[in-house]
């Protein structure tokens, strides 16, 4: 279990910045350019390669070259996955940890 708690870390990790949620939301929109993003953030192309590097390394965000720019576009699997994780352990359940926890204390 602890591994998927790792890999849903990282997921949790790239959208925990402002400028990448900025892409994630122009991207819902479909597929853009490096090109364009830079010019709607405002921000270098070594700062948008450093997010999109945070992104499609946590498998939000898929990426294509296209010539000498990059394509990028919204994966949607992974962010339906994401959802449903934290729906899984947000909501309660027979198997939740804390009441593993509460029951063994209740022997104590």
């Amino acid at each position: 279990m602890d591994q998927t708690y790792i890999k849903y870390a990282l997921a949790f990790k790239a959208v925990s910045d402002e400028s990448r949620l900025k892409i994630i939301n122009m991207l819902s929109c479909g597929e853009m350019c490096a090109c364009d993003i830079l010019e709607k953030l405002n921000i270098s192309q070594s700062t948008l390669s450093y997010h999109m590097k945070i992104l499609t390394e946590s498998g939000l965000i898929d990426s294509s070259k296209n010539g000498s720019w990059m394509r990028y576009s919204v994966n949607h699997s992974k962010i339906e996955e994401l959802k449903t994780f934290l729906s899984n352990i947000t909501n309660d359940k027979d198997d939740c940890s804390c009441k593993n926890h509460k029951m063994q204390n209740l022997y104590y």
